[in-house]
């Protein structure tokens, strides 16, 4: 586990836990990879950790313009992104693993509080992986970035799962991977539990990890709903 002086012990007395998808419960970030990595490679550039901060996080669209104008093609953003589209829906068909520690921490904290997956993927590619992973039965709520007017940075996924779930975003939980939908959670008012799925990556948190498997977080789920503060 990652040792961070700043960070805040994660609450007990959470009302309920939302989690992003990709890079966090699934290895989805891996299918993404593939298929950027070509498109880089047909604009004639490099792919490597510069260039996946430049996405990772982001939806469909919002990567298509990013890369749009990485590649001095700012007119092209709706084009990249129905590429990226395509070849990512033709990785993930064939299959992405939970990540470690994923489904435990789901079902554990499913045993005690609401549980909700807020995606900034399109709902057809969040089934998927959730589907592949074998995550789908354990969530009755899910939000996916085509279901909102504002995906992620924006608050909106993160409000309506906690709305969905009856739950007020200050004693929520949200676990995430990247920056973008950090800011996202952070937005919305809930606690920020991030796991880093970029190496290195130094994102705003009140609790930091390098896992879904560290210790800490299967026993603070296992302790949910013990406690009556946060």
């Amino acid at each position: 586990m990652i040792k961070d002086i700043r960070m805040r012990p994660l609450p007990t007395g959470a009302e309920a836990v939302v989690f992003d998808c990709d890079g966090l419960l699934v290895d989805t970030e891996a299918c993404a990879t593939v298929a950027e990595t070509a498109i880089f490679a047909a604009h004639g550039h490099p792919f490597g950790p510069e260039q996946k901060a430049l996405v990772i996080g982001r939806t469909v669209e919002a990567a298509g313009e990013a890369m749009a104008q990485y590649f001095g093609r700012p007119d092209a953003g709706a084009e990249i992104a129905a590429d990226l589209l395509q070849r990512v829906r033709k990785e993930l068909s064939r299959g992405a693993a939970a990540l470690p520690g994923a489904v435990d921490l789901v079902r554990a904290c499913r045993a005690a509080v609401p549980v909700a997956v807020a995606s900034n993927s399109p709902r057809e590619l969040l089934d998927a992986a959730l589907w592949s992973a074998g995550l789908a039965d354990c969530f009755t709520h899910s939000f996916a970035a085509d279901e909102v007017r504002s995906p992620k940075p924006a608050p909106e996924l993160y409000l309506t799962a906690c709305a969905a779930l009856g739950a007020a975003p200050e004693r929520s939980v949200a676990f995430e991977d990247s920056a973008t939908g950090v800011a996202s959670a952070r937005a919305a008012g809930l606690y920020v539990a991030a796991v880093p799925s970029l190496p290195g990556a130094g994102l705003d948190h009140d609790w930091l990890g390098d896992s879904l498997a560290d210790p800490a977080l299967q026993d603070w789920a296992r302790g949910l709903g013990r406690e009556t503060g946060a």
